[in-house]
């Protein structure tokens, strides 16, 4: 099966500005295990100075931050949500991010694509970034 095209995503100028202008990275699907994917990318965001909030159904700590289980339980600004969930999941996390309105950017990584549920993020004027690795992004910008 081929994942679809993305029809919404940034160029990397954009990429670029989200990084810069972005301080607290919410990481939904974030694994306490240090093998995968998005353990990696957390671990990684926080290593280049993010604020990295970890989304997790459970623990209470991974990578010594604090574990909350949706975005809508977090206290405090979040400005990128990077998505590590199965497509059909990006739904429920661009409504939690409409009705927290501070989200300025979504990012879904490699091989995650929900173009109807990036249409409503843009629509509530969240920039969007589909099927890219943050991780890899940022190195390549910032090297």
């Amino acid at each position: 099966m081929e994942c679809p095209m993305p029809q919404i995503n940034s160029n990397r100028e954009e990429i670029k500005k989200y990084f810069q202008e972005c301080k607290t990275i919410a990481v939904v699907g974030c694994s306490p295990k240090p093998e995968k994917d998005s353990n990696k990318v957390a671990k990684y965001l926080l290593e280049v100075g993010y604020d990295m909030i970890p989304i997790y159904p459970k623990e209470e700590k991974i990578l010594g931050e604090k574990v909350y289980r949706s975005l809508l339980d977090i206290d405090r600004a979040i400005d990128m949500v990077v998505v590590f969930r199965k497509p059909a999941v990006v739904d429920s996390v661009v409504d939690a991010c409409i009705k927290r309105g501070d989200v300025k950017v979504l990012w879904t990584q490699l091989g995650i694509v929900n173009n109807e549920a990036s249409k409503r993020a843009k629509e509530a004027g969240i920039n969007v970034v589909q099927s890219h690795c943050a991780m890899v992004e940022h190195r390549e910008i910032f090297k």
